[in-house]
């Protein structure tokens, strides 16, 4: 087992990032001047988990 991450050892294009998934906005990642879901990454989870409420606001709104 090598301690370098694959995808880089491949040459293939991702991010090393979370991407954090939103109701209503774009998804973003942790990683600065990622472009978001353009990138595979290999965490990903929903805005609630980081205390975002816009999935809240949105089970209001409906």
């Amino acid at each position: 087992m090598d301690d370098h991450c694959r995808a880089c050892l491949a040459g293939l294009e991702h991010c090393h990032g979370t991407l954090i998934h939103h109701v209503l906005q774009a998804a973003e990642c942790t990683e600065d001047g990622c472009p978001g879901e353009v990138l595979p990454h290999s965490f990903a989870l929903d805005c609630e988990a980081v205390g975002c409420r816009c999935a809240q606001v949105y089970a209001l709104a409906v």
